[in-house]
């Protein structure tokens, strides 16, 4: 009997032994100075589990009379098949996984033209669809697969193998990724081919998404988090398009993002739907690019309408409750930088964590993986490592590494004060700005001519073709932070001009290899038919006087001693603009027009810096 017992004991404490090796031996997520650590369990790709599968949505938009459904991959550690492992999710959708149109002779709008002129027909091009199944995309999965997360990519409505059709910026490219959130959260149905009734669960989730991209690809976790889906903790948007009117006009001005002059909305419908039969395209084609687009584009004006309004998202973040951590560059000429400080300005007014994170470089360029972590960390693990109490600004100086932003207490620069410069005559060369009321009346005249760039304009000793005017030399450097914004008070010779607006740093840098910090402060651009509302446009009376107001791109730069601030007005800006011909008059009034500029140390830093 007592060997029997024995015999007992030794075998539980053997079992308990294994039961407790095993219990060590299971993976599971590893935190160190508040960021998920890299496991070595989780880091062996030739053991994660890809699958792919459709997300059913609530809408219908390739006309065929049932809900679309959103193709979605998956690539999860294989712990969550073996040992029963729940984790939480980075999400990326994108409309270009499968590929784009080709560029095409005609695909633009030709902008050779007067302003509010018929315009000529432009070319469809098709997409020919790339990319095999299941892998939509790559992104994403070695960076945070490792650190104990499971990624999912889907193709947004009308591309890759996504049913429906792109309306971009509209109410569908909210809702398929409120979709897949939901599946996450099992509240939605997943299927295993895109017209079957086999059912997919997630059954691996822990119901936490964050979701994060670039570009288009940074547009849509905005779209989501605008739907208030339960589940969508965190949205890290790069360089995001949150206002389709602020990407192809300015002011009331009829403005193609910088790269690609004639691009429109109707445009990029055209370059990103890979996806459907030929049915399905032409109803999306006629439904959407065809008549919605077409009716509400409006490329005569250039007005803010109903249709601009409900692809801008600012007016949707009443149901928003995801944090937000925004990325951009402040030399983005393509998605400009306003398109991210407009938005996280209105989603700190409502309360919600949010930090931004400014670059000095162009279009892209995420945050620091560390920030990202230290993000998703605490908003989908729930550990507490006081990222929600650090600085709500990280802005890369001048010359910095990306990867080490310096901190701030918030964007614009709270010690920064609006410092108004005043305009001197002697514009055709190089009149003076400065802090200085001129007092008489003089007016100056340029005379519009796109064969020049903005560039060569910026660099000519003299020009008819513009109006220049400098702040003495810097003695001191003079720190920029927030929105510049020019009050002009104009006539023009014809009923319709351009007017373009830069902030130049002299003397220019004429090396090719020169930063892209020299050079270009920033810049805007509007119409003067819109000077009293960018949802009204009223022909120009010839010779009558008209005022406007309005804000420059974001910026924040520090201007070095020894160089001066231009504020160099012109009116066809041939990277960006309608090109008419050469020849309307503009004539501005340099008593009534002045630039604010927003300095850290206001006036007095100013003024020090100049005398």
């Amino acid at each position: 009997m007592k060997n029997h017992y024995l015999n007992f004991l030794l075998i539980s404490f053997i079992l308990t032994a294994v039961s407790a090796v095993s219990a060590q031996e299971k993976a599971a997520p590893v935190f160190k100075d508040g960021e998920a650590q890299i496991v070595e369990a989780f880091n062996n790709p030739k053991e994660w589990i890809r699958h792919d599968l459709w997300v059913e949505t609530e809408f219908d938009t390739d006309g065929d009379g049932k809900p679309d459904r959103m193709h979605v991959d998956v690539t999860r550690q294989k712990q969550t098949d073996t040992e029963g492992l729940k984790l939480p999710i980075v999400y990326e959708s994108s409309p270009y996984y499968a590929g784009v149109a080709t560029d095409v002779p005609g695909l633009f709008w030709d902008v050779n033209h007067e302003i509010g002129a018929d315009e000529k027909p432009r070319v469809h091009s098709n997409v020919i669809r790339k990319g095999q199944r299941p892998i939509i995309s790559n992104s994403q999965v070695k960076i945070w697969v490792p650190r104990g997360y499971i990624v999912v990519h889907s193709s947004s409505p009308g591309t890759g193998l996504s049913q429906g059709s792109p309306t971009v910026g509209g109410d569908n490219e909210s809702l398929a990724p409120k979709a897949v959130i939901d599946w996450l959260n099992g509240r939605a149905k997943g299927y295993t081919t895109p017209d079957g009734n086999e059912t997919v669960e997630a059954f691996w989730s822990t119901g936490k998404v964050g979701m994060t991209g670039t570009s288009y690809n940074g547009t849509i976790p905005l779209a989501a988090a605008t739907t208030g889906v339960e589940g969508l903790k965190a949205i890290i948007p790069v360089a995001p398009n949150t206002s389709y009117y602020h990407y192809y006009r300015s002011n009331g001005l009829v403005r193609s993002p910088g790269g690609y002059l004639g691009e429109d909305i109707d445009v990029l419908y055209d370059y990103i739907h890979s996806a459907g039969d030929d049915a399905s395209k032409a109803y999306g084609n006629k439904t959407i690019r065809d008549t919605e687009m077409m009716n509400g584009m409006d490329r005569k004006t250039g007005d803010y309408n109903d249709f601009w309004a409900g692809r801008d998202y600012i007016h949707d973040l009443g149901p928003m409750k995801a944090a937000l951590l925004m990325s951009h560059g402040f030399n983005d000429w393509n998605v400009m930088p306003e398109h991210s400080n407009r938005i996280y300005q209105a989603v700190k007014a409502k309360g919600l964590p949010a930090q931004l994170y400014y670059h000095q470089n162009g279009h892209g360029g995420p945050p620091p993986v560390s920030m990202m972590n230290r993000w998703f960390t605490h908003f989908l693990y729930d550990i507490d490592n006081g990222v929600e109490n650090d600085p709500k600004a990280w802005i890369v100086r001048e010359y910095d590494d990306k990867s080490k932003p310096t901190a701030y207490a918030d964007y614009p620069n709270p010690e920064a004060k609006m410092v108004t410069l005043h305009l001197k005559a002697g514009g055709n060369k190089a009149g003076e700005l400065s802090t200085k009321n001129p007092g008489k009346n003089v007016q100056e005249t340029l005379i519009d001519d796109a064969s020049f760039s903005g560039d060569s304009l910026a660099t000519l000793p003299a020009s008819a073709h513009r109006l220049l005017y400098v702040t003495p030399k810097f003695k001191k450097d003079v720190h920029i932070s927030g929105l510049a914004q020019i009050s002009i008070k104009l006539a023009s010779s014809k009923p319709a001009a351009n007017l373009s607006v830069w902030l130049v740093s002299l003397p220019w840098n004429a090396d090719k290899k020169a930063p892209i910090t020299d050079n270009i402060i920033t810049r805007g651009w509007a119409d003067p038919q819109n000077s009293k509302s960018i949802r009204t446009s009223e022909p120009l009376v010839p010779g009558e006087f008209y005022n406007l107001t309005f804000d420059l791109q974001p910026d924040d730069q520090v201007i070095k001693k020894g160089q001066q601030i231009g504020l160099m007005i012109f009116s066809s800006d041939n990277q960006y603009t309608i090109l008419p011909k050469a020849g309307t008059e503009l004539t501005i009034d340099l008593n009534e027009t002045t630039l604010n500029i927003p300095i850290v140390g206001g006036e007095n830093a100013f003024k020090k810096a100049t005398h």
